[in-house]
């Protein structure tokens, strides 16, 4: 590109988020340095220190592998090359909710099955080869550097683990894609710049998952990706068990303070509670690859920046440091997608003005946040706001769950919202409500 938006943009975060900041600023900045306090290259079957849920099953749902293929030419391709189950998100996984399956049906919709670490690893590859992009690993960010009128950053004061002394790299834009334990709300305050507005939902989720050697003796997934069982208020206990590229994982989810326990015994015994049987069946006899490990998740937190009457110019925040989602409805890594699209748009405009970019922001963020949080907000027990909305989606949506338990019309339409490739609103339409209410024709 002849002409540059500036001569250093710096993202601090190495894990998706960042990665995807990264790629779009090479396009626009003469370097671009990514700050990590992990060690990053050479760690693809490992969870890292700074990701503590990334032993846990994750899901990049279907407009989110739409995207990585958009920035990452045969991204997916890549991937089921060296073996990751590749299947349709209508008939590959297996959706229950209140104990019923709906009906499987195509979708059009790619579901990728890597887990976390081998998919940050080849994203990372990916961008590692990019001639303007440098990653300073086991580095610590310690605080952004501002102008005097503090109405501007300018840089990141850092510290590599093997150095004596902090260093300040100066940076034309800076990119906060440090995740749920971004700093960046207390280092306005320090600057001078009021509290940045929060929305919670608090549900105590705990996430417990153990890896197990195949085959299997009894293997209800076959040529499947997964059975997923969800959490509703009327069955709570949920679970996601998929066939990884080498091994089989269950996930084992409860809220409200329930905890999926960390001893074997126990493990499988919650296990055998799920309205799905076929899971306890299947892994009774399997061989664990260790313990089962656990992940607490208090609740989801929405950083309402838009609404800041005034921000410092040259600083940005993408993925879970502007919004962090209950991870059991997989939308983490797509919406630092989807944001990524933002950031690309405004980069093309110029200069990334910030109160522009986070309004953007904020209205990709809304519907994923309402799907999410209302049907967190529809146990009786999570706090949080609920509005008439809200109290209309709780209603709704476990309507179109059951009858798509006979009709994969409805099927393909829930999952199109929830793989956040349609709106929400697309399950309003006429057509989809009288197959709800009246049945199919």
């Amino acid at each position: 590109m002849a002409d540059y938006l500036g001569d250093h943009a710096v993202v601090l975060g190495g894990s998706v988020a960042g990665s995807l900041a990264a790629r779009l600023l090479s396009d626009h900045y003469r370097q671009v340095t990514l700050i990590d306090r992990d060690t990053l290259i050479g760690s693809e079957g490992d969870s890292r220190r700074a990701v503590p849920q990334g032993h846990h099953i994750h899901a990049l749902l279907a407009r989110g592998q739409q995207i990585l293929d958009e920035l990452f030419t045969g991204f997916t391709d890549e991937l089921a090359s060296i073996g990751v189950p590749i299947g349709d998100f209508g008939t590959s996984l297996s959706w229950y909710f209140n104990g019923r399956m709906i009906q499987k049906a195509e979708t059009g919709l790619i579901c990728v099955a890597a887990g976390r670490p081998l998919l940050e690893s080849r994203l990372r590859g990916r961008v590692r080869a990019l001639p303007n992009v440098t990653y300073r690993e086991r580095t610590d960010i310690i605080d952004l550097v501002a102008t005097p009128g503090r109405d501007r950053i300018t840089g990141v004061r850092v510290q590599a683990h093997d150095a004596a002394e902090p260093e300040v790299l100066d940076a034309d834009l800076v990119v906060d894609a440090t995740g749920r334990g971004t700093r960046t709300p207390r280092w306005l305050e320090q600057l001078g710049y009021p509290s940045v507005p929060e929305e919670r939902v608090k549900m105590e989720l705990t996430y417990t998952t153990c890896h197990f050697h195949g085959p299997l003796n009894f293997d209800p997934i076959g040529d499947d990706i997964a059975l997923l069982p969800v959490a509703t208020p009327g069955m709570p206990r949920g679970a996601i068990f998929a066939r990884l590229p080498d091994r089989y994982a269950l996930s084992l989810t409860g809220i409200l303070g329930e905890k999926p326990p960390t001893d074997m015994h126990g493990y499988l015994e919650y296990a055998k509670s799920l309205p799905v049987p076929e899971i306890y069946k299947a892994l009774r006899d399997a061989e664990p690859m260790g313990a089962p490990a656990m992940f607490h998740f208090p609740a989801s937190i929405r950083r309402r920046y838009e609404r800041m009457s005034r921000l410092p110019d040259g600083l940005l925040a993408i993925g879970d440091a502007a919004a962090v989602f209950n991870p059991v409805y997989g939308q983490g890594m797509t919406v630092a997608a989807i944001g990524a699209t933002v950031l690309g748009k405004h980069l093309a405009k110029g200069v990334p003005q910030p109160r522009a970019y986070f309004r953007d922001l904020s209205a990709i963020v809304d519907a994923p946040w309402d799907m999410a949080a209302g049907a967190d907000l529809g146990f009786p027990g999570v706090e949080g706001k609920r509005t008439l909305k809200t109290r209309l989606g709780n209603s709704y949506i476990p309507r179109v769950q059951a009858a798509a338990a006979s009709d994969g019309v409805l099927s393909a339409a829930f999952l199109r919202t929830a793989g956040l490739v349609d709106p929400p609103t697309a399950l309003m339409k006429p057509s989809v409500m009288s197959r709800v209410f009246f049945g199919k024709r």
